[in-house]
């Protein structure tokens, strides 16, 4: 046995002690508001609904597993941020949380810009007709061809994210014969209230540039030395599933302290500052997010008053929401395959998909809601565990649930609240195919990115 081995004895995996699980819900069958999206309800005989149509005629036509995703909640999403953050401030989608082509045009309809982080992020926008100018490209090590192919198209902003990357993006532009827009994404010491992954502005990560050691003040001296670059102000981005302004106000603080920095030293007041995204959204009955109008009140007015302690203009504010937009409007569609009583530990309910449509409960030790979506119960509830199909004990999709004691095979689960980094991060391990993404409205539905076939993964295997 190897030393760092251990038996895994009677009691492995057991249930944590009596008290740590919430009691489960007085209804089984409602459906928090707060974690489903807008249209979702039951229909007279019991089974979930979205956009007028019922899971069991979704599930016939389009199979299982499937997201579905609420277009007229999306699209409601995207004008309560836009209008919260009004026409002097600019609210950047962020690619990065769900895309495709129809969402492109969603995004371009309702007035929202784009935030992409790869040159595939940067192709769908463009293939979609997204205009370059509304588009900022991110991340931490982009290459030439990105650079290249993203001061070609003209995108409003190039974020840069290390000392080399500023002297690569403004090379590239002048080989071009053009002044590229950008801003200096600085990493401010602010630790935000989240998983260790997803936690962002202390220094010790791979993103941005430091404001310790007078790290962020030297990048802003290059780039205003450089020709290629328009310097238009400082990027900051503490985290995500953030529920408080608390950590933005200290970021705001420390970051108008660099702008004020900048104007002493070099005459410049930087016009904008983009303090990123990260808000967080209900996964469950426990999470409690804050709407829009109120996020954009209280960083507005963190914003005003650093700048006003700081004798400088106010800047332009950017914001990301990409998660808060997306992630509530659709859910995760399975049929139920086997039941699995643990007597004196917990029910397995193994579904028809798993870890390679939604990763983050294995990566990120998610937690999320599910109900019995293809008809009501009047059951007791039953403490259950709802897992993949896949070659890992860790193929868990909602850790701990309480479901009806008499979910058999051939049931209908939905997992809400998935529209976010679940096809994004979607993978084909043990050769899934992932599912389609589906898009109902005013009883319409439509697959706006198809379900793989076992062609697509023999088209990539030359054999």
């Amino acid at each position: 046995m190897s030393r760092s081995a251990h038996p895994a004895g009677p009691r492995y995996a057991d249930v944590l002690p009596e008290g740590h699980y919430s009691p489960p819900p007085a209804d089984l069958n409602a459906l928090d508001p707060r974690v489903w999206a807008r249209t979702v309800g039951r229909d007279e005989r019991g089974a979930l609904t979205v956009g007028g149509l019922d899971v069991a005629t979704l599930a016939e036509e389009f199979g299982t597993p499937a997201y579905f995703l609420d277009e007229d909640d999306f699209r409601a999403r995207c004008r309560a941020w836009k209008e919260a953050f009004g026409d002097d401030a600019d609210v950047f989608y962020a690619g990065k949380a769900f895309l495709s082509r129809a969402v492109v045009r969603w995004l371009h309809e309702e007035g929202l810009n784009l935030d992409v982080c790869s040159g595939g992020e940067l192709a769908t926008a463009l293939s979609a007709g997204m205009p370059a100018a509304r588009i900022a490209l991110h991340g931490n090590n982009k290459s030439t061809e990105e650079i290249t192919r993203a001061v070609e198209a003209g995108v409003g902003r190039i974020v840069v994210d290390s000392f080399q990357e500023i002297v690569r993006v403004a090379h590239i532009a002048e080989r071009l014969g053009k002044r590229q827009p950008v801003q200096i994404r600085v990493t401010v010491g602010v630790e935000a209230h989240t998983h260790e992954f997803i936690a962002t502005a202390h220094e010790d990560q791979k993103f941005g540039i430091p404001l310790a050691g007078g790290q962020a003040a030297e990048a802003v001296r290059r780039a205003l030395k450089l020709d290629g670059l328009e310097l238009l102000g400082v990027h900051s981005h503490i985290g995500s599933q953030i529920f408080d302004t608390s950590g933005f106000e200290v970021a705001a603080h420390r970051v108008v302290g660099l702008l004020r920095q900048v104007r002493d030293e070099h005459g410049v007041e930087l016009p904008e500052i983009d303090l990123g995204g990260g808000l967080g959204i209900a996964y469950t009955s426990d999470d409690d997010p804050r709407e829009p109008r109120e996020i954009a009140t209280a960083l507005r007015e963190i914003v005003h008053r650093e700048c006003a302690a700081a004798g400088l203009a106010v800047p332009r504010i950017s914001v990301e929401p990409g998660r808060a937009i997306v992630g509530p409007t659709a859910f995760t569609l399975y049929e139920v395959g086997t039941v699995k009583e643990l007597p004196g530990l917990r029910t397995y309910v193994s579904v028809d998909g798993g870890m390679s449509d939604n990763i983050r409960t294995a990566l990120y030790d998610a937690q999320y809601s599910v109900a019995l979506a293809s008809r009501t119960s009047t059951a007791a509830p039953m403490l259950s565990r709802v897992v993949g199909k896949h070659c890992e004990s860790g193929d868990i999709v909602v850790k701990d649930a309480f479901l009806p004691a008499d979910t058999a095979p051939g049931d209908l689960l939905a997992v809400p609240a998935t529209g976010a980094y679940c096809r994004s991060m979607a993978s084909n391990y043990n050769h899934a195919l992932r599912p389609p993404v589906v898009a109902v409205r005013d009883g319409q539905a439509r697959v706006i990115v198809r379900r793989e076939t076992e062609e697509d993964l023999f088209r990539l295997d030359v054999g």
